[in-house]
C-alpha cells in the first residue's frame, strides 16, 4: 500500500512558522497560491509567468541582500525548466538562499501530465551533482521537522525537495499586476524612499 504523500498547504504553513523575516520568491501556479494562503505579506515576490525563473530571481535577490534569508517556494515542473540554475547557485554559494521544491510529480499548470520526477528524475540529486552542499528529499512528517530545523539554522545554500500529493487546496490569488507586486516588494525590502528613487 502506497504511503500518503504530504498535503502541500500543510507543508507550506509549517515552513512559514519558522520563516521569520525571510524574503520569499514563489514559482508560478500552485506554489504562489500556497504562499499567499499561508503567509501573504509584502515580502513575497510572486512570479506569475516566466517558468523556470523563480530560482534565478531568488539568487539575484540573495546576492543583493546578503543579510536577509531568501527562500524559493516552487514546483517540480518549474524547477525542471530552470534546472541549470542549480549550477549557478553552486558557483555563487549564497549563504542565505534556500530552494524548496513542492514536488507533486505532475505539471499542474498544463493539465496534470506526469512529470519526470515521478519516473526517476531526482531534483535533490541533480542539485547535489551541481555542487550544492545541502540537499534533501522530504517524504514524511519527520523529514519536514528536519527541514524546518535546517531552515532555522540557516545552513545554506540548501535545496529541499518535498514530495506532496496532487491536492492543491483552495485557490488563493495574490495580486497579479506585475508592476504592483514589484513596487510593493521593493518598498518592503528597501524602504519607500529607495524603492521610489533607486541609485
Amino acid at each position: 500500500m502506497a504511503t500518503q504523500k504530504l498535503f502541500r498547504r500543510d507543508v507550506v504553513k509549517k515552513l512559514m512558522s519558522v520563516r521569520g523575516d525571510a524574503l520569499c520568491v514563489s514559482g508560478l501556479g500552485s506554489p504562489t497560491w500556497d504562499l499567499a494562503a499561508a503567509d501573504h505579506r509584502p515580502e513575497n515576490f510572486y512570479i506569475w509567468g516566466g517558468m523556470g525563473g523563480a530560482t534565478p530571481t531568488a539568487l539575484g535577490l540573495a546576492l543583493a541582500q546578503p543579510e536577509r534569508k531568501v527562500w524559493v517556494i516552487t514546483g517540480d515542473g518549474e524547477q525542471l525548466m530552470g534546472v541549470g540554475s542549480f549550477s549557478t547557485v553552486a558557483l555563487q554559494q549564497p549563504k542565505n538562499l534556500a530552494i524548496i521544491v513542492l514536488d507533486n510529480e505532475h505539471y499542474g499548470e498544463t493539465g496534470m501530465q506526469a512529470a519526470p520526477t515521478g519516473r526517476g528524475t531526482d531534483l535533490a540529486e541533480m542539485a547535489a551533482g551541481a555542487g550544492i552542499p545541502e540537499t534533501m528529499t522530504v517524504t514524511d512528517g519527520a523529514g519536514l521537522e528536519d527541514l524546518t530545523e535546517r531552515l532555522e539554522k540557516g545552513n545554506f545554500p540548501l535545496v529541499a525537495v518535498i514530495k506532496v500529493d496532487v491536492r492543491t487546496g483552495e485557490t488563493v490569488m495574490p495580486p497579479r499586476d506585475g508592476k504592483y507586486v514589484k513596487t510593493v516588494f521593493r518598498t518592503a525590502v528597501l524602504g519607500a524612499d529607495k524603492a521610489q528613487h533607486p541609485g
